[in-house]
């Protein structure tokens, strides 16, 4: 069996065909792997665990029954579901991970990030990270109510959508002397992140060795994955219903 990794699935009620296909996989696909890990910004926005939405709870349930079955599922945080606490955790029954994380994977030690600390070059969003990731600000934003909380996603989310279009291309890709930094930093050859909507799986020589780095794919126009087992990595793709 494999261990599958996914991320930026950005799950939305607006997009139901995206909701319905990930709940299928959970079904199936992650039936038959060992482990599942989630790299972040599976919903689209998270406002707080307290959130009465039915998307949240249907994820939630669907994951619960995905780890009851025996398969362990982990979650890192993501640009956009960085609110995801202990409550969402329980109720699903993943397990939450530190933003920089190193596993043991078919016998190699690999680090795992969501992949927007690598985009060094975009300093605007460094700082808007900065920001939403204080503890006193997510404390503050969590005392507000739901609907506040609603709407500043919504605004959010719009600006992020216009800021992201006036920028270039290499500006929101990760920086290569920051993914070198991170891999030397935990001492390790292999990366798996996502964030960057770029899926590829790079190779290439540092300090005499080979590094590898696997970047997983959105959600948008069909599923991707990443299957890890002895024979290797491979990006594997699931078709839209």
């Amino acid at each position: 069996m494999a261990t599958l990794f996914i991320s930026d699935l950005h799950l939305d009620p607006s997009r139901p065909a995206v909701v319905s296909l990930f709940l299928d996989f959970l079904k199936q696909q992650a039936r038959q792997a060992d482990t599942l890990y989630i790299l972040g910004d599976l919903f689209e926005a998270w406002i707080g665990d307290d959130d009465d939405a039915e998307l949240g709870h249907t994820v939630a349930a669907a994951l619960h029954a995905l780890t009851e079955s025996g398969v362990p599922t982990y979650f890192l945080h993501g640009n956009r579901d960085f609110l995801v606490g202990q409550g969402f955790a329980s109720a699903s029954g993943v397990q939450l991970l530190a933003e920089s994380t190193v596993i043991n994977l078919a016998g190699e030690r690999v680090l795992l990030l969501h992949g927007d600390t690598l985009c060094i070059d975009d300093v605007e969003y460094q700082i808007f990270r900065a920001q939403v990731r204080n503890p006193a600000w997510q404390a503050d934003l969590l005392m507000r109510p739901l609907a506040q909380r609603r709407a500043l996603a919504k605004q959010l989310r719009e600006s992020s959508r216009q800021a992201t279009q006036s920028k270039a291309t290499e500006i929101t890709d990760v920086n290569l002397t920051a993914v070198e930094q991170a891999l030397r930093t935990h001492g390790v050859d292999r990366l798996i992140h996502g964030h960057t909507h770029r899926p590829a799986i790079h190779q290439w020589l540092l300090d005499g060795r080979l590094m590898q780095r696997a970047v997983l794919g959105d959600w948008y126009e069909q599923g991707s994955l990443l299957y890890c087992d002895q024979t290797g990595w491979r990006l594997e793709s699931l078709p839209m219903p």
